[in-house]
């Protein structure tokens, strides 16, 4: 079998199951084949990761994590999900019933919507259409709804103090999130998902010279990009709308049983969602890092590619601590949307330079200073001094 073979298998599998059905349910066929494996695949996704980050959070706070339920405790997201299903589901007695079922079944669908313009391989995407971003971006603003409605619909003050700083977070960092995909937008003259990475294709010898990454407002964008990602996901050191020693749970504290492990997954769904755009955008897609490792799977790339961002998340939940609301917010409109403008700013003289080191030089010129600039500004001739501490008498 040749290494296209291989690549494309699934593709392959997918045309032959088509054409086997009668030619009425074809379009039918087609349609489930196409979005059956994303159902599957990313919840399995799911249940790795949450196992795999109990255990390294466990390590990096200097303990085991998981290790009873089956080999090497790889089986707890099991006992997870059986504990969720046959766990009482308590409805406050005042709370809008309605609202209060729909919000984490909308959270979960507008979740997997994203999934549908993310072409996690050659040839792999569910939906190739031209406005591709514009529609993962609109999916992703329905979330903000869910998340309002859970705490609405709960008739709690926790919860509804935790929807509403989740919904002023999330629309704050959905600014800076839009912003720094712009730059890709303009260098790549296209909507399309599909087009960015094959605008991204191509070796300079072995090195990925055309990802758009290693530009220096490639690198800056996609930093910025990953932070507001963060907040959106609402990751820690972001996740102030869960704070649990203010608002006890925040949206979904009147949330328990499955109700509240489908909150679990469309919060995990989210940040599988954006990490792949993130990958899409900056990182090549499912092109491979260097150009003898091309006889890899697309699709292998992929997701190796997005779990090395996922891996990323885990690292900073486990290092930094929880933001202040007023440090969250200042941060977000202080610092993140000047930085994303010039981003913008330094894409277009890419745009327009020839190439060259002169141009890397005057590209990186506007994002250094401004970058110095606001730090100058937003720390405020503020000295930071060691910290000492000592124990209680």
């Amino acid at each position: 079998m040749t290494t296209q073979a291989v690549d494309q298998i699934f593709v392959t599998i997918k045309h032959w199951l088509v054409l086997q059905s009668p030619a009425v349910i074809q379009p039918a066929v087609s349609v489930l084949l196409s979005v059956l494996p994303l159902l599957i695949i990313f919840p399995s996704l799911f249940a790795v990761t949450t196992v795999l980050e109990r255990k390294g959070l466990g390590r990096m706070q200097n303990r085991y994590g998981p290790n009873r339920v089956g080999p090497y405790g790889f089986l707890q997201p099991l006992a997870d999900g059986i504990k969720a299903l046959i766990k009482e589901d308590i409805v406050p007695v005042g709370a809008d019933k309605l609202v209060h079922f729909l919000a984490p079944l909308l959270l979960v669908m507008t979740a997997f919507l994203e999934y549908a313009v993310i072409p996690v391989g050659r040839n792999m995407v569910v939906a190739d259409m031209d406005s591709a971003l514009v529609f993962f971006f609109a999916a992703g603003a329905a979330m903000e709804v869910s998340i309002f409605m859970a705490g609405w619909g709960s008739r709690n003050k926790y919860s509804m103090l935790g929807a509403m700083r989740a919904v002023a977070q999330m629309i704050s960092y959905e600014a800076p999130l839009i912003l720094s995909s712009i730059a890709v937008v303009m260098i790549a003259g296209s909507l399309s998902t599909t087009t960015i990475v094959e605008r991204q294709a191509g070796y300079w010898g072995v090195w990925p010279y055309h990802w758009y990454v290693f530009t220096p407002w490639g690198m800056a964008g996609f930093v910025l990009f990953m932070i507001a990602a963060t907040a959106e996901s609402n990751r820690s050191p972001f996740d102030l709308p869960e704070g649990e020693s203010e608002i006890i749970a925040g949206y979904f504290t009147e949330y328990s049983g499955f109700k509240f492990a489908l909150f679990f997954l469309g919060e995990y769904l989210g940040m599988f969602a954006i990490s792949g755009l993130a990958v899409t955008l900056f990182l090549g897609g499912w092109a491979a890092p260097l150009s003898f490792l091309t006889f890899i799977p697309s699709w292998i790339w992929f997701f190796a590619k997005l779990m090395t961002l996922i891996a990323g998340f885990i690292w900073i939940r486990g290092t930094l601590p929880r933001l202040r609301m007023d440090q969250l917010m200042n941060f977000a409109w202080k610092f993140m949307l000047p930085m994303t403008l010039v981003v913008i700013f330094s894409a277009g003289i890419w745009r327009f330079m020839p190439s060259g080191i002169v141009r890397w030089v005057v590209c990186a010129i506007p994002i250094v200073l401004l970058y110095w600039l606001l730090g100058r500004a937003l720390m405020g001739g503020r000295k930071l001094e060691k910290r000492t501490y000592r124990f209680a008498e």
